[in-house]
């Protein structure tokens, strides 16, 4: 297949999941194209093009650092999205900002057009575009699986959300990743005020009820196709334990890594989860839990491959572009009768 993979930008990109992916596809001999989000031309008369570098099927086996520096190394060369058979989103919009924030909405934009033309898009890219805030799709669960929480940009309405839980709560920014601008607060700060002001300055705000079950830790859970991950009859969980002093489990923030079994209410999660990812076409996504608590979901670009190395598993990169080859093989037996929905999550 040729299958194309959107970064947020080759130059500074690390040696993470989505390199792993494009590495395992190259080793299945796929002609794989790896474009950043600022790599779409739009062409009023013809396909939309896009400027990628190519690793050919003929290329050598290269580790993932390796296949890293051949793209970096590589001069890219435009193509047309028609012909190709998946693009895959892997750039994360909400860690855009600044002169990049044209960059937010851009991958996910020109991916529904794409779709259009009849290109398998992972994840969906017109429920992406609904869900594009995965913080605000995450609110559309079942109450019961989710800590209490409150959206909103009004001060007073937070400071009552505070009370009401016993003067202990999380607030982060509504749209953000890798655990920034996330703190705890409780009766000992002093800076309430000044925290709620920071982070409404960027948009909306997120208050959660604190769970005191965060000190270990919480669990990240890989779904595909609704169902979790498992390869040579492992599952694709992990446990994220934050450094000492630090309550946010976030491997950019130095948290580590630790083996989890997945309990009876991890699996109620999944099971209560799955028919609505399922629905909305959303193939690969992560879910954090904490103890019998989704805390958030993960819709663009969950990543953390890289370090199941560290707790004895694989990296499940393998898993994941068998089940895209399976998607393939639908499209062209169907032609044409699945939506792009149905293929994106179909086993």
């Amino acid at each position: 297949m040729k299958i194309c993979f959107v970064l947020s930008a080759i130059a500074t990109e690390k040696s993470g999941s989505s390199i792993r992916l494009i590495t395992q596809a190259h080793d299945r001999k796929h002609e794989v194209y790896v474009c950043g989000v600022g790599g779409f031309t739009f062409n009023s008369n013809g396909p939309i093009e896009i400027e990628a570098v190519k690793i050919p099927k003929s290329a050598k086996k290269r580790s993932p650092d390796e296949t890293l520096e051949y793209l970096q190394g590589k001069k890219p060369e435009f193509f047309n999205s028609t012909d190709l058979d998946v693009l895959f989103l892997r750039n994360n919009p909400t860690e855009e900002s600044g002169e990049r924030q044209w960059a937010e909405f851009s991958g996910i934009g020109f991916g529904q057009m794409i779709q259009d033309s009849g290109v398998l898009v992972l994840n969906d890219a017109h429920t992406l575009a609904n869900a594009f805030i995965d913080k605000l799709y995450f609110e559309t669960l079942p109450e019961y699986i989710k800590p209490k929480s409150i959206i909103t940009r009004d001060k007073d309405r937070l400071m009552k959300f505070y009370e009401e839980m016993g003067n202990k709560m999380v607030l982060k920014p509504l749209e953000g990743s890798g655990g920034q601008n996330v703190y705890m607060i409780d009766k000992h700060e002093k800076n309430i005020t000044q925290i709620i002001e920071t982070i409404a300055r960027e948009g909306y705000v997120i208050a959660q009820e604190f769970l005191p079950e965060v000190k270990h830790g919480d669990v990240r859970v890989l779904l595909l196709n609704g169902r979790v991950v498992e390869e040579d009859g492992k599952k694709g969980i992990i446990r994220r334990v934050a450094s000492e002093g630090e309550f946010r489990s976030n491997f950019s923030l130095g948290a580590t890594a630790d083996s989890s079994e997945l309990t009876p209410a991890m699996q109620e999660i999944v099971d209560i989860v799955a028919p609505k990812l399922i629905k909305d076409g959303l193939f690969f996504v992560g879910l954090d839990i904490v103890d019998d608590k989704l805390i958030e979901i993960n819709l663009l670009s969950p990543g953390g491959l890289e370090r199941f190395k560290d707790i004895g598993l694989p990296d499940f990169s393998k898993s994941i572009i068998e089940a895209i080859e399976h998607k393939v093989h639908y499209r062209e037996k169907y032609q044409g009768e699945l939506s792009n929905k149905v293929l994106a999550a179909m086993d």
